[in-house]
């Protein structure tokens, strides 16, 4: 975004990454991570009272429906759908979302994204504010899954107070939500009054879309 990394070629084109990165992932993954945060993150999620259900930190391979119980958990809190937060996590999904790769990739792009979610620095500074996760940080994503989920579902609450009561055109509220999480506020905004999205946004639009009945499954339960 700007809030939420966008896709540029898929996931396809993490499967080719430029030398650097790949040494420098190895380096991590076979000694100690210089890039990870200064504070070690509390091992159970959130940093609310109450500890989320469901697993937290990253292990094995990743589907973002093994966090169906976070989603409903910081959807309702939020107030969006827990079908939109789970949707926007499988279009998140082009990428590995292991911690230490995350890490080295940022070290070689620092304006990368972080967590299960690709949020930004910014955004997650900007919306952590006043928020039970305030004391949280940024370089945590990675290794907080249940974050990641509770700082997307309170950024889609945000992007949902912005839009404007009546919008143009036939784009849902949720789909407008989720084309603000990808391309931010302001493009947001020019959406709802009927402005037809560019490519980069009308791909993101289509995965999501695709992705719907899924992430409805994935909630339901």
């Amino acid at each position: 975004m700007v809030k939420a990394e966008r896709r540029r070629g898929g996931r396809a084109r993490w499967l080719v990454l430029p030398v650097v990165a790949l040494a420098a992932w190895g380096c991590v993954r076979g000694g100690s991570d210089t890039g990870s945060p200064a504070r070690t993150p509390a091992p159970s999620a959130s940093s609310s009272a109450e500890p989320s259900a469901g697993p937290s930190t990253p292990s094995g391979t990743y589907d973002p429906a093994a966090y169906a119980p976070q989603v409903r958990k910081y959807a309702q809190r939020a107030g969006v759908s827990a079908q939109l937060v789970m949707a926007i996590l499988y279009n998140e999904d082009y990428k590995p979302h292991d911690p230490a790769f995350e890490r080295s990739w940022q070290k070689y792009k620092p304006d990368a994204a972080f967590g299960i979610a690709n949020m930004h620095r910014a955004a997650f500074d900007q919306t952590k504010r006043g928020r039970d996760f305030s004391a949280r940080k940024w370089e945590e994503l990675p290794d907080d899954r249940a974050l990641a989920v509770e700082a997307a579902a309170w950024y889609l609450h945000d992007m949902s107070a912005q839009l404007p009561s009546h919008v143009t055109g036939s784009l849902s509220r949720d789909e407008l939500m989720a084309l603000g999480y990808n391309a931010g506020g302001g493009n947001m905004a020019a959406f709802a009054r009927g402005v037809k999205p560019g490519s980069q946004a009308s791909d993101y639009l289509t995965r999501l879309r695709d992705n719907w009945k899924k992430a409805g499954t994935a909630v339901a339960g």
